[in-house]
């Protein structure tokens, strides 16, 4: 009676065993995609934020979903991921939806709105007051989608070749900055320049830039602007916040079974995190190697900030009634920050400046 039960048993762990390999080896099909960083292998924190998502995925799926991630000019230029994306070159691409101000000026705030949210503030716009849903709503028309995979946190103003004292300093000095904060200083005679962060040193080191802004102190310092200007200015008022995107074709990302959608929305919120925490981990070391290999430190002045605000509010205006995918996301991005900045002030602004003021204290 006991074999014959134990064999019965077995009979039907057996057949179980036929029916679940099955049904598992299903559930997790073999995906191989390609994806096209908009930033080069020597920045081992962007463009490794890349290869950090990749390979959560892999891990996350036994293997079964593998990325291959690809750095500009190796498939296409840095500049033109996201075109890559949308004729289905690739499947996705890493890059901050700003590159395609110049086609959708809505994409800018995409990346960040200049004198607007900073990291944590940007991050909480797109995933609870309707950032993301705008924003996808925008890159449909272009055949993508896209999921927050990253965040520089606050920018450097970049490296000068000379000092910038007054507004009329700005005049014709030509800058590399992108998105929407290029087009702001335009209203204050800079020449603005988009271009991509391997052409950036060259181009600055023939003098055809007089200026230049990536991220800040640990890819600055990575991307030698030091050796070819030396005053560095704070703050990046254009970005308070940078956050880049996976952007995925839209019909890849619509085959994908839908626990792959899943994993691979968790998959860029985990190197979202790892982007930023390793920013806050290295750029202050880097700031002072720079300091001490001859960096001067510089603030924008109160006369320069003021100029900037006015003419970002005027060029707001501007787009916003002539563009309607740019006033909607503007009018999101600023009614949550008018929400959100009281908080802020009374609580965490308030503790950031008590520790920062108190800090030789042990």
């Amino acid at each position: 009676m006991k074999r014959r039960n134990f064999l019965k048993g077995a009979g039907l762990a057996a057949a179980a065993g036929t029916v679940a390999a099955p049904a598992i080896a299903q559930s997790m099909p073999e995906v191989r995609w390609r994806l096209t960083s908009s930033f080069p292998k020597s920045l081992d924190t962007i463009f490794g934020t890349a290869q950090t998502f990749a390979k959560y995925m892999a891990d996350a799926t036994d293997g079964k979903f593998q990325i291959q991630v690809f750095a500009p000019g190796e498939i296409v230029g840095g500049l033109q991921a996201m075109d890559a994306v949308q004729n289905g070159s690739v499947e996705c691409a890493h890059t901050p939806t700003y590159y395609w101000v110049g086609k959708e000026p809505a994409l800018g705030m995409g990346t960040g709105l200049p004198f607007s949210l900073n990291a944590r503030q940007l991050h909480s716009w797109w995933h609870f007051a309707g950032g993301k849903e705008i924003i996808n709503d925008v890159l449909a028309k272009y055949n993508c989608t896209s999921l927050v995979c990253g965040n520089s946190g606050a920018q450097m103003g970049g490296f000068f070749r000379k000092e910038i004292n007054t507004v009329e300093d700005l005049s014709g000095l030509k800058f590399r900055i992108g998105g929407l904060g290029g087009m702001v200083l335009a209203k204050l005679g800079v020449v603005p320049q988009q271009i991509a962060p391997g052409d950036v040193y060259p181009a600055l080191e023939r003098g055809t830039l007089d200026a230049a802004e990536f991220v800040g102190p640990y890819d600055d310092e990575k991307l030698g602007f030091l050796k070819v200007a030396k005053y560095y200015y704070a703050p990046g008022w254009w970005e308070g916040g940078a956050m880049l995107h996976l952007v995925v074709n839209q019909q890849k990302w619509n085959e994908l079974p839908k626990h792959y959608q899943a994993i691979m929305s968790n998959a860029c919120e985990a190197a979202n995190n790892w982007m930023l925490a390793k920013y806050d981990a290295v750029n202050g070391q880097a700031l002072r190697r720079m300091v001490g290999a001859g960096a001067e430190l510089r603030t924008f002045s109160p006369a320069i900030m003021e100029a900037s605000l006015k003419a970002a509010n005027e060029l707001y205006a501007e787009l916003s009634a002539k563009d309607a995918n740019f006033k909607k996301v503007y009018d999101s991005m600023v009614a949550y920050r008018s929400e959100v900045l009281p908080w802020w002030q009374l609580n965490e602004y308030a503790f950031d400046t008590f520790m920062i003021r108190t800090r030789g204290r042990v």
